[in-house]
């Protein structure tokens, strides 16, 4: 499709840039999305390993109805699009002593699974703790998740002070789980969630609980594989006239009249635009990635605000002992030792966190014999000095996770040739401008939730989608992200 200066270009073909390339092609807007790699999808990717595809990012979708009704907006549907089946289970949680906590998704069989666990005052714990978490989603969905990002007194105007403060902004995640469980094991359980947004639990506010009551509400797995969504969305943008360009890698976003006019690629080539929306980590603008005209389009973040990175083993590998559930969590000995090593000391944890997806279990699934399509994930630092970590502590920390695994019961016969490691120096090579951080600006302080930018920028005619964007990190929230940049975009040019 030839660009115009009525064309909205999209960069990147993340999931928050094919959202929004879909609903403005759905609009009747043209939209053209130029993407470097060689596939949609960004940090929904998929590596070769042992000759399969094996997922090597998200595994499991939360928050159906907002793509139901993406899908819908954009004159399609999920449903003819995919097929999406319940995971019974939230996750599969063991500790190297040999406990272990299957958490399902219905409430009544996960609390008398924890009263079982634990005690029946922690089953008590947990449905108060459900009951909190709805209130704080509740309390924040329709003014700050679906919301253009509001400052904090729009959203006390919008959401109530009552409401506001009902969400715990001031006291940590890590504390208010403590009022509900005793059991530190349990706080463990639950304060994964600030993980999902790559922060610690210890400094993250207890408004987190909202991405808990999300989770709490079901996940599923996609048929054949989470990448599958990417190429839905890829599908619909088209079919509404949407143009794609993959190997197409944007140096530059060209600035006129004191507003972005299009974008110039690695080879030289110039495209006009109307608008452009970045679907890329909006730290990059700040570290001059996209030019100089740009580079003051958002506030420039500093290293140390960064969320995690981390260390993933993608394997094409057998199992033998405990079976893994789609989803399972190998907790630390020790977790406040193992969040200061992240986050203080900016190195790989020595007892790790190790969560573990088995693509072949996912909804239930009864694996192959034979090797079994894993992935192996433990946080890491971001690099603010952007060395990379030496080789050495990689190796250790992969042994170390694999032995973890398997003093929980899990054992793995991990195989070199059949192995893929991604590190954060690979994800900065993947996703330039963060140091290898995954999930945006890091969720630390009441105030935080404010700092992350919002769709518009300060430059005219730029807009920004993505997990590094307003309301978040996660594949759904990046999802929402792409919706509000759209209706952005809609809303200036009419």
């Amino acid at each position: 499709m030839p660009a115009s200066p009525q064309t909205v270009v999209v960069i990147g073909a993340g999931m928050g840039g094919l959202v929004a390339a879909a609903l403005l092609a759905a609009q009747g807007r043209p939209v053209l999305v130029l993407e470097r790699a060689a596939a949609a999808g960004g940090k929904i990717r998929e590596v070769a390993v042992d000759g399969v595809p094996v997922g090597a990012g998200p595994g499991l979708l939360t928050l159906r109805p907002v793509f139901e009704e993406i899908f819908a907006a954009a004159g399609d549907s999920l449903e003819s699009r995919l097929t999406l089946r319940p995971e019974p289970l939230l996750g599969r949680h063991a500790w190297t002593d040999g406990k272990r906590l299957d958490l399902p998704v219905d409430e009544s069989a996960a609390a008398e699974a924890i009263g079982s666990f634990a005690s029946a005052a922690a089953s008590r714990g947990y449905l108060a703790f459900r009951e909190r978490a709805r209130r704080i989603h509740d309390a924040l969905e329709r003014p700050f998740l679906r919301a253009q990002r509001p400052g904090a007194v729009a959203l006390a105007a919008q959401a109530g002070l009552r409401g506001l403060l009902g969400a715990s902004p001031f006291a940590s995640l890590w504390d208010a789980l403590g009022e509900h469980f005793a059991d530190k094991r349990l706080r463990q359980v639950f304060a994964r969630v600030a993980t999902y947004v790559g922060s610690s639990p210890l400094q993250a506010p207890a408004t987190l609980m909202l991405v808990a009551h999300v989770e709490l509400q079901g996940l599923w797995a996609v048929e054949g594989g989470m990448a599958r969504l990417a190429e839905a969305l890829e599908h619909v943008a088209r079919a509404r006239g949407a143009g794609f360009r993959y190997g197409a890698e944007v140096r530059e976003i060209l600035v006129a009249g004191g507003r972005a006019s299009g974008v110039r690629l690695a080879d030289g080539e110039t495209i006009a635009a109307g608008a452009v929306v970045l679907n890329a980590d909006a730290a990059g603008l700040g570290a001059g990635l996209f030019g100089r005209g740009a580079a003051a389009a958002v506030e420039r973040l500093p290293p140390e605000r960064r969320s995690f990175s981390a260390v993933t083993w993608a394997m094409h590998a057998a199992t033998e002992g405990a079976a893994p559930a789609a989803q399972t969590v190998v907790h630390a000995d020790d977790p406040t030792a193992e969040y200061a090593e992240i986050g203080y000391r900016a190195r790989l944890p020595t007892t790790p966190t190790v969560t573990l997806w088995a693509h072949d279990r996912m909804a239930g699934a009864a694996p192959p014999p034979g090797p079994e399509r894993l992935l192996a994930m433990v946080n890491a630092p971001a690099r603010a000095d952007l060395r990379p970590l030496p080789e050495e502590a990689i190796a250790r920390c992969g042994e170390a996770a694999l032995e973890r695994l398997r003093r929980a019961g899990f054992v793995i016969h991990r195989r070199p040739e059949a192995e893929r490691v991604t590190t954060p120096a690979d994800f900065d090579r993947l996703f330039p401008g963060a140091g290898g951080a995954l999930y945006g600006p890091a969720v630390h302080g009441w105030q935080s939730a404010f700092s992350r930018p919002g769709a518009r920028t300060k430059l005219p005619g730029l807009y920004l989608a993505g997990g590094s964007a307003h309301p978040g990190a996660g594949v759904a929230m990046a999802a929402m992200s792409g919706r509000l940049a759209a209706a952005r975009v809609i809303e200036d040019r009419g």
